[in-house]
């Protein structure tokens, strides 16, 4: 008997729940409208100067790999790493050139904005 009335009451109490919970959902805009905050590019851009030896030079891709010393402003220590770079900027450029650079870095890629042979 019991288990009778907990079902019968489940029963006529479920309809009213789901009432409930359609009706606190009307008239919320669920479009996340003024949710997109855009980054400031200005706060997440970093740039940077340094003299580096050129490892590998990629026109098609638009890359450089430059071994460089470290980057006092940025806090980074000596290394190899790849840049972003325009075709026109790596004309005459090969491998074992001793460069003189300037770049722009974001948390995904760094990219040269300025670059000559020593």
């Amino acid at each position: 008997m019991k288990i009778a009335s907990i079902v019968f009451a489940s029963l006529l109490v479920s309809p009213a729940l789901f009432a409930a919970e359609k009706q606190s959902m009307e008239g919320m805009p669920m479009d996340h409208k003024g949710m997109d905050m855009p980054m400031d590019q200005k706060a997440t851009t970093k740039t940077g100067k340094a003299t580096g030896v050129v490892k590998k030079v990629d026109a098609e891709k638009g890359s450089v790999t430059i071994t460089h010393g470290p980057i006092e402003a940025l806090g980074w220590p000596s290394m190899t790493m790849g840049f972003k770079a325009e075709a026109t900027q790596l004309q005459g450029l090969k491998q074992g050139d001793k460069v003189k650079f300037e770049f722009a870095s974001t948390e995904m890629d760094s990219t040269i904005t300025r670059i000559e042979k020593q």
